[in-house]
């Protein structure tokens, strides 16, 4: 499947289900509010963000009452300074309420990722070596936050199992070799790209005997990655893989490797701090 047609079924199915794991048959707290009541809330970041989730938000909205109507006051993308608000909401008190958490809960989660992917992007600016994700993603947001990725300014290594070959220790132990995997893969798909996993010189070597279009360096350390770049030549695109964090990002770069990639994108976010607040009708 293309990504953009997973994004678009993404959005949908995601809107869906989080409304139904949060409303259940019917949200009783909400039922406090005369049904007629209408208002009008804000949505705030309370810290430096970069925002992410635009569509998720339109579309829960879209199921739970298409009488809501939101303002965005800015884009996927954007830097959000603190206490300004970027999205302002005007409809059903009742319906404002009942989707609050869902939509903070999908928001602070992908403005999560963009944002430590954008913080990563700026530490390697004018390196020209490219920043990747990994499958190390939160269970049921793979496709919003592969996406997120992309709004941080990062670029999306495989989406899952189905769109290239990742071949690692135990693919190459059941193989019989990195030669066999890597020709076997080649049979299975020829335009697909092969990448292999090593973690010593000598699989390295083997990697670029079988012609594998991508090495990744698996917890080398900085004095390997210059030594393998060097044997590389060229040959290959050279991929950084493992500890990786903020002070050892810029260095890591600076040996020459092609990217770098890195599930702390993903699977170690902390939640963006936003806020959504009532406003007074008139």
């Amino acid at each position: 499947m293309h990504f953009q047609d997973a994004l678009a079924e993404d959005i949908r199915n995601c809107a869906a289900r989080l409304l139904a794991e949060d409303i259940g048959p019917v949200d009783i707290t909400a039922q406090l509010i005369p049904e007629k009541h209408q208002a009008r809330a804000r949505v705030i970041s309370r810290e430096p963000a970069v925002l992410c989730g635009v569509a998720w938000v339109d579309e829960l909205f879209r199921r739970l009452d298409p009488r809501v109507a939101l303002t965005w006051h800015a884009a996927d993308g954007d830097r959000l300074p603190p206490d300004q608000p970027f999205l302002e909401l005007e409809g059903p008190a009742r319906s404002l309420l009942t989707g609050e958490r869902a939509a903070l809960n999908l928001l602070q989660t992908l403005s999560a990722t963009a944002t430590r992917t954008r913080h990563y992007v700026d530490l390697l600016e004018g390196t020209g070596v490219k920043l990747l994700d990994t499958r190390k993603t939160l269970p049921g947001l793979r496709v919003a936050q592969k996406y997120a990725v992309s709004c941080g300014g990062g670029t999306n290594h495989r989406i899952g199992l189905y769109d290239a070959f990742l071949i690692k220790e135990n693919h190459i132990s059941a193989c019989g070799g990195i030669a066999a995997a890597v020709k076997e893969a080649r049979s299975i798909a020829k335009d697909l790209t092969v990448e292999v996993e090593v973690e010593t010189f000598d699989e390295l070597e083997q990697a670029l005997a079988a012609g594998a279009d991508v090495i990744m360096l698996d917890n080398f350390s900085l004095a390997e990655m210059r030594e393998a770049v060097s044997r590389v030549a060229g040959r290959a695109i050279v991929e950084a893989s493992g500890n990786v964090d903020d002070s050892t990002l810029k260095a890591i770069a600076e040996t020459g490797v092609d990217c770098i990639s890195s599930g702390a994108l993903t699977k170690d976010v902390k939640a963006i701090d936003l806020s959504m607040r009532m406003m007074p009708n008139g």
